[in-house]
């Protein structure tokens, strides 16, 4: 006689119920509840929707990651189908939406943040394009992104603007970046605006143009100063701003703990790659007289007439904005976290040579500031 499989198989048993606690609920600065599921990692339920706006570029892929994998539900608006790929496997399944929308387009930029309560904005171009002008990206995109907040009530909007951001500045770049924290904070006096310094990291343009031999022309002899910052830094500060309504109306500047003149970034990947790379300085007026010339025949983005005007303006810090010690994060310092992004430029005769010592790094040091006072 056969048995039953249910006298042979132990009796499973089901999980317990997970237990709340009075810690998991919370109500956002606009009243709206938020119901937390913690300790589950990507699992995990945050309770907010977060949207940002420019997840496809240098900053936003590491923003996007920091907000999924505790369990935000992130709205990526893009552009380009191919350029948002990489961005739907830093959440958990479902966590990471994406939705196409175009900046001149009201109704798709109001779907993309109608069900949020965070909402970012990195939108930003260095260069002008056929398509926008300085202007069109950084104003006018930017009231429309404002007006959706506002419209929907959303509880955070945070702005991600520039160094430098002046509606007065020599610079079309910085004027217009300044001029969009105007409209932001005039359309939503509760913006929190940050200004980060010059980003390295994986894909940036600072480190990498230098080490593939790219950033070949400069028209200041590479004088230029400031402060650089780590990108994953700048992304951790988000993250705290995001949760930390005492943010809100807040203005972030956001620096490396040194100053470098651009000269100086140059020998330091020098030395880290083992290879110089050729460099080529060019009076003003040749060089943007080249830059026009370049922009008409090549597609790929290479000199800008305005990039080469912000080549003559250094980095100044607003004193009266917050820093990386309100948000209690200590910045790391370029010549201790270049290393890891430059590696791959080395030759194989020698890419397995160690990093410099601490010694050499300080008679490293040391020589930078006689440079610089050459």
């Amino acid at each position: 006689m056969q048995r039953c499989c249910s006298s042979i198989l132990p009796r499973l048993q089901a999980a317990p119920a997970a237990r709340r606690g009075i810690h998991d609920i919370a109500i956002t600065r606009t009243g709206k509840p938020i119901i937390r599921t913690p300790g589950g990692g990507r699992s995990s339920v945050s309770g907010h929707t977060a949207t940002v706006f420019g997840a496809t570029g240098f900053l936003g892929r590491y923003i996007v990651n920091r907000l999924a994998r505790v369990g935000c539900t992130v709205v990526v608006p893009y552009r380009e189908e191919m350029a948002k790929r990489h961005l739907k496997v830093a959440g958990d399944l479902g966590k990471v939406i994406m939705i196409e929308y175009d900046l001149r387009n009201t109704a798709s930029i109001e779907e993309s943040v109608r069900h949020s309560d965070i909402v970012f904005n990195l939108v930003g171009r260095d260069y002008p394009t056929k398509n926008f002008t300085y202007a069109d990206v950084h104003i006018e995109g930017t009231q429309r992104i404002v007006e959706a907040v506002a419209k929907y009530d959303c509880d955070r909007y945070i702005h991600v603007s520039s160094y430098n951001a002046d509606p007065k500045s020599s610079s079309e770049f910085f004027a217009t970046k300044g001029q969009g924290e105007l409209e932001a904070r005039a359309v939503f006096p509760e913006t929190t605006i940050v200004r980060p310094a010059p980003m390295f990291g994986h894909e940036d343009k600072l480190l990498n143009s230098i080490a593939m031999g790219t950033d070949i022309f400069s028209s200041n002899h590479r004088k230029q100063k400031f402060y650089p910052v780590h990108s994953v830094d700048v992304a951790s500060a988000l993250e705290i701003m995001a949760y930390d309504d005492t943010t809100a109306g807040q203005t972030y500047e956001l620096f490396g703990p040194r100053e470098y003149s651009k000269q100086q970034i140059a020998h330091l990947v020098a030395r880290m790659v083992l290879r110089d790379r050729p460099h080529v300085n060019l009076p003003k007026p040749a060089m943007k007289m080249l830059a026009n010339i370049m922009n008409k025949f090549i597609w790929w983005p290479t000199y800008s007439p305005d990039g080469i005007e912000r080549e003559f303006i250094d980095q100044v810090i607003d004193k009266s904005a917050k820093t990386f010690a309100d948000l209690g994060i200590t910045p790391g310092e370029l010549d201790q976290e270049a290393y890891q992004y430059l590696r791959g430029y080395r030759s194989w005769a020698y890419f397995d040579m160690p990093v410099m010592t601490e010694k050499e790094k300080r008679e490293e040091r040391k020589y930078l500031h006689v440079h610089a006072d050459l």
